[in-house]
C-alpha cells in the first residue's frame, strides 16, 4: 500500500501529461533560485568590472543548468507522490546550501560550491538512473546518453574542488557551454524521444523570468538603499524599473506562454535560448546598483554602461532566437518578422548608447525609450493583423 500509494516509481518515458499544471511543490522549488540568483547578482552588482561579468556568467550558467535538469526531470517524470516530494525537497536542501558559497563562487567559496553542486548532480543522476531502470528498449538508448552525460558532469566538477580558483572558473565555464551545445546537438541531431513541450513546461519557464525580473526590482531598492534618495537618484532608480517593466512586456507579449514549434532544433532553440534572456536580465538588475549609486556623475561608470547597455543588447537579440523557435513565427509572420528586425537594431543601438556614456538617469531613460519605441512598432504591427485576436495566446 505504501509503494501504490505514497512511494511510486518515477512516470517512464512517453507517459506525458498534457494537461498538466505547474503544482505548487515546483513553485516552491524555483523560490530557491530567487536566494541563488539574488546572491550571484549582488557579487556582479560589487564586482562590476569584465572579471566580474565573467564570473558572474559562469555562476549563473550553472544555477540555470541546475534549475533546468530539476525541471525537466520533473516535467517528464514526477508525480504527485511522497518520493517526488521528497527527493524535490532534497534538491532544494543542497540548493540552499549552494546558495551560502554562491556569493565567492570563483573565490574562497568555490571548493564548498563545487562541492554541493556535485551532490546536485549527484542526486539528479540518481533520478535518471531510477527512469532508465523502467524504460522500454525504445528509449534505453537516449536514457543511456543522458544518463552518461550526467555521470560524466559529476565527475567534471568533482575535479574542480582541488583547483584554484581561476582553473576551476575556467572549468566550469567550459562546463557550461559543453552543456549548452550538447543540448543543441541532442535535440538536433539525435532526436527528443520520450520529449514533448508542453504548456506546463512553457509556463514554467514563463514563471522562472518573473524570477529574474524580480532581480531589477531588487536592484534598484538597493541602490536606492544605500544612497541619499535625491531627486536624481529615486528619479533614476525610477526609470530602472521602466526598463525591467519593458523586459516583461516585450518578452510576455511575444515569446511567454508560446508554444515552439513542433520540430527538434527548434525545442532545443527555445530551452537554451531561455539563458540568455536569463542572464540578461539579473544582469541588468545588478548594474542598477551601481547606476543609482553614481547618479549625481555626470557620465555614467563606464563598466557599468557597458553592462546594462550590453545586458539590453544580448536581452534582444536572445528574443530574436526565442521568437523564431516558436510556432507563431510562422503563423504571424506579418508581426513577428518586422518586430525581429526592429529588435536587432534596438540592440545595436542600446550598444552605441553604451559608448556614448551619458549620466546614469539619461542612460535608463535612453534604454527605456528603446524597449517602448519596439513596443509601439510591433503594437502597430499587431493592429494591422486581419484578426489580431488571433495572435493573442
Amino acid at each position: 500500500r505504501f509503494r501504490g500509494r505514497f512511494w511510486l516509481p518515477p512516470r517512464p518515458h512517453g507517459e506525458i501529461i498534457e494537461d498538466r499544471t505547474v503544482s505548487f511543490l515546483e513553485l516552491f522549488y524555483d523560490l530557491v533560485f530567487v536566494v541563488l540568483i539574488g546572491r550571484a547578482s549582488h557579487t556582479l552588482s560589487e564586482h562590476v568590472s569584465w572579471q566580474g561579468v565573467f564570473d558572474f556568467a559562469v555562476v549563473f550558467g550553472m544555477i540555470w543548468l541546475a534549475w533546468l535538469n530539476g525541471t525537466i526531470h520533473h516535467e517528464l517524470h514526477g508525480r504527485e507522490d511522497g518520493r517526488s516530494r521528497s527527493f524535490i525537497f532534497l534538491q532544494m536542501m543542497l540548493l540552499a546550501l549552494l546558495a551560502v558559497f554562491t556569493g565567492e563562487a570563483t573565490g574562497d567559496g568555490g571548493p564548498g560550491f563545487a562541492i554541493t553542486y556535485s551532490a546536485i548532480l549527484l542526486v539528479l543522476t540518481w533520478l535518471w538512473y531510477t527512469v532508465r531502470r523502467q524504460d522500454s528498449a525504445e528509449y534505453m538508448q537516449i536514457t543511456g546518453r543522458y544518463l552518461a552525460g550526467m555521470g560524466i558532469s559529476f565527475l567534471v566538477i568533482a575535479a574542480t574542488i582541488p583547483m584554484p580558483n581561476e582553473a576551476r572558473t575556467i572549468t566550469w565555464s567550459v562546463f557550461v557551454v559543453g552543456w549548452v551545445i550538447g543540448s543543441i546537438l541532442q535535440t538536433r541531431y539525435t532526436g527528443t524521444l520520450g520529449v514533448v513541450i508542453t504548456e506546463s513546461m512553457v509556463e514554467r519557464f514563463g514563471l522562472f523570468t518573473i524570477i529574474v525580473l524580480g532581480e531589477v526590482v531588487v536592484g534598484v531598492v538597493n541602490g536606492l538603499s544605500e544612497v541619499d534618495r535625491t531627486a536624481e537618484a529615486t528619479a533614476t532608480g525610477l526609470l530602472g524599473l521602466m526598463l525591467g517593466f519593458g523586459f516583461w512586456w516585450t518578452y510576455f507579449d511575444y515569446v511567454g506562454r508560446r508554444m515552439p514549434r513542433d520540430h527538434r532544433p527548434s525545442w532545443g532553440r527555445w530551452m537554451i535560448g531561455h539563458l540568455p534572456v536569463a542572464m540578461a536580465i539579473a544582469a541588468a538588475g545588478a548594474a542598477m546598483v551601481s547606476l543609482v549609486e553614481h547618479t549625481g556623475d555626470v557620465r555614467a561608470p563606464h563598466a557599468t554602461a557597458w553592462l546594462l547597455s550590453g545586458s539590453v543588447a544580448v536581452l534582444l537579440i536572445a528574443l530574436i532566437s526565442l521568437m523564431r523557435s516558436l510556432s507563431d513565427f510562422d503563423r504571424l509572420p506579418s508581426l513577428y518578422q518586422p518586430v525581429s528586425r526592429a529588435l536587432a537594431i534596438g540592440a545595436g543601438i542600446a550598444l552605441l548608447v553604451g559608448w556614448w556614456r551619458p549620466s546614469p538617469w539619461l542612460l535608463v531613460l535612453t534604454l527605456a525609450a528603446i524597449h517602448s519605441v519596439i513596443w509601439f512598432f510591433a503594437f502597430d504591427r499587431w493592429l494591422r493583423l486581419e484578426d489580431p485576436s488571433g495572435a493573442i495566446p
